[in-house]
């Protein structure tokens, strides 16, 4: 049996402001939306994005919910060209998140750069 990655889930500190972030700043489609729980629908080529308490997630899992700096995992967002790079980090931005590392040229021929959600999981946005 290969593992597949079917959902991605993220424990957040407001739920409500993290739905907005990602459903009306960056235009997730909401497929699932309940009291502590939201799912969006990323696309055929995706795996889904839940969002869940990050208090009750820990609890689910038996682990604490602290947590500071970088984790070791980032979501990877790879489009077709510099200029959604930057657009995709403006909307971020503008949608409350937080701009971790401007769009920039990277020694391996691409471009790149990353933005923080309001809970600060890291999104590096790449054109190769």
């Amino acid at each position: 049996m290969a593992l597949e990655v079917t959902a991605i889930m993220l424990g957040v500190d407001d739920l409500a402001r993290s739905k907005a972030f990602y459903a009306d700043g960056l235009g997730c489609k909401v497929e699932q939306d309940y009291p502590g729980f939201v799912r969006f629908d990323l696309g055929a080529s995706s795996s889904s994005l839940a969002l869940y308490p990050r208090e009750g997630a820990a609890a689910e899992a038996g682990v604490s919910p602290e947590g500071s700096g970088f984790t070791g995992v980032s979501l990877h967002y790879i489009v077709d060209a510099t200029e959604t790079v930057d657009e995709v980090l403006r909307a971020a931005s503008a949608a409350g998140g937080r701009i971790v590392k401007d769009g920039a040229a990277a020694e391996w021929g691409g471009y790149f750069g990353y933005f923080a959600d309001p809970d600060g999981y890291l999104w590096k946005v790449a054109a190769g």
